[in-house]
């Protein structure tokens, strides 16, 4: 959600990681960034372990938020949030799953952001794997205590809180909660929270989805504007079935107004199950970035991207660009089931007014190292993504702690933002496999040339306060 003063500023301001500035009630103003949990001028990292042991349950899921500073961020100065943490609904059981899908935004506007995180598995009564979604409430402390997000229509769908977003829907200066699970719908929680009762009100947006098994439903949800009206719309990946006959994987793009969201079109992408949204060529539009999953039929597809551009009319129903790795620029070449596209954030790294991307590659291989995982980060330019300077990180690369090595998935999840408050977003890394699955983080530091390895942090489970129990998988998820 946000308010666009400048092209420049737009584009510092990643989709899914919006600021709260719209006006505020006297009482308080809302949190500058979507991600400053502890209101200190920095933006926080969170990084999920959703398969980590909690009280000796096994996959029940955990979520580290690493706060930002002048230094950036370290393992020591955090906060490790479970089911079991003072405050937070629920309980920490066999399967959760906690920390599936995590979005955040000022939802009380008290001046400090909240933490939304999705336990798709959580069983709700009798509901097997009904799902939940939970908030934690920022503070100057940082973030403690929560309240659940209630499941509306329990018997529609499994696994409510597989994906999520925060932003302003309705224009009202107030953050909304979109809630997607395997089902049609997708809860919009009306701004207006109290941490007392909750959202204002809430409605069903009623989707062309096809529903079914965790493999269908609303993949991914993320927020921006498209339009540059001051509203957030809503890009939803998923497979889109308005009729008996017609299937397609591909992007839903809805726009916000004062009445709600409303459907515009449909980006017959084939993306998989992921899309981002950010201003990239700084026209002060925000833009579409979706992945299209490697097609098994085509030898050498090893995935794809794909950019539509917005405007005053909303989304551009034909893609301005489809990038691979046999793209000219994009380091390496596209090989059979790279995943080129399985993880997505938009930033602005080199403080040009115009977001850049970061694309992981979970499953390319590093020499005879199979499945180890790279990023390749694309730059903004005036005419959208260019391949110009595009730099590609692996385990390998100098600078980079640790190894490339066999199932480490370097880039199962990708965010893009400032940690120190330089100007320049960072580039945060998870690889959920390395160490036989106990998962790690890596954060390398944006500069005005680019991602620089100079003082690269990494960290794995145990130093971030997570037990390496069983396969926590610490870097499944991110903000993206």
């Amino acid at each position: 959600m946000r308010i666009r003063t400048s092209a420049a500023l737009a584009a510092l301001l990643a989709a899914g990681l919006t600021p709260l500035t719209l006006t505020a009630p006297a009482s308080a103003a809302p949190a500058k960034y979507a991600d400053d949990f502890n209101g200190d001028g920095y933006r926080d990292q969170v990084t999920a372990a959703p398969y980590a042991t909690v009280g000796g349950n096994a996959y029940a899921g955990a979520v580290v938020v690493n706060y930002g500073s002048a230094s950036g961020i370290k393992a020591s100065r955090r906060t490790v949030i479970t089911q079991n943490s003072t405050g937070v609904p629920g309980t920490a059981e066999k399967d959760d799953e906690f920390g599936t899908a995590l979005a955040s935004g000022d939802l009380n506007r008290d001046g400090y952001a909240d933490l939304v995180v999705g336990a798709a598995k959580e069983d709700v009564g009798s509901d097997a794997d009904g799902g939940t979604a939970v908030i934690i409430w920022g503070g100057s402390g940082g973030l403690s205590g929560g309240q659940a997000v209630p499941d509306p229509a329990p018997s529609a769908h499994d696994l409510y809180g597989m994906s999520l977003a925060v932003g302003d829907f309705s224009g009202d200066g107030k953050a909304d909660l979109a809630v997607g699970s395997t089902g049609k719908d997708i809860w919009i929680h009306r701004g207006g929270y109290t941490k007392a009762s909750g959202a204002a009100s809430r409605y069903e947006l009623a989707t062309d989805l096809e529903p079914g098994s965790g493999i269908y439903g609303a993949q991914s949800l993320s927020a921006g504007d498209i339009n540059g009206d001051g509203t957030d719309d809503l890009a939803v990946s998923g497979t889109y079935n308005p009729d008996a006959s017609t299937y397609t994987d591909g992007t839903l793009v809805y726009l916000g107004s004062a009445t709600g969201l409303t459907f515009q079109t449909v980006l017959n992408n084939h993306a998989w199950e992921l899309a981002a949204v950010g201003d990239l060529n700084g026209d002060g539009y925000d833009d579409v970035v979706s992945s299209a999953a490697p097609n098994a039929y085509r030898e050498g597809d090893g995935g794809s991207i794909n950019t539509y551009l917005g405007g005053p009319n909303g989304i551009a129903t034909t893609p301005r660009q489809t990038i691979d790795q046999d793209t000219a620029g994009v380091p390496g070449a596209a090989e059979d089931s790279d995943w080129f596209g399985s993880s997505l954030s938009i930033g602005d790294i080199d403080g040009d007014g115009r977001d850049d991307v970061a694309v992981g590659a979970l499953y390319e291989d590093i020499g005879s190292a199979v499945l180890a995982g790279s990023v390749t980060v694309l730059r903004g330019s005036a005419t959208g993504l260019s391949t110009s300077n595009a730099k590609a990180f692996t385990q390998d690369t100098a600078g980079v702690p640790g190894t490339a090595e066999k199932t480490d998935q370097f880039g199962k999840a990708v965010h893009l933002a400032d940690l120190n408050g330089d100007g320049h977003a960072d580039l945060s890394i998870g690889a959920d496999g390395e160490n036989n699955a106990d998962g790690a983080l890596w954060t390398l530091r944006g500069a005005s040339s680019g991602i620089t390895t100079t003082n690269a942090v990494s960290f794995g489970p145990s130093s971030a306060g997570v037990s390496t129990s069983g396969y926590p998988r610490l870097g499944f998820a991110m903000l993206h």
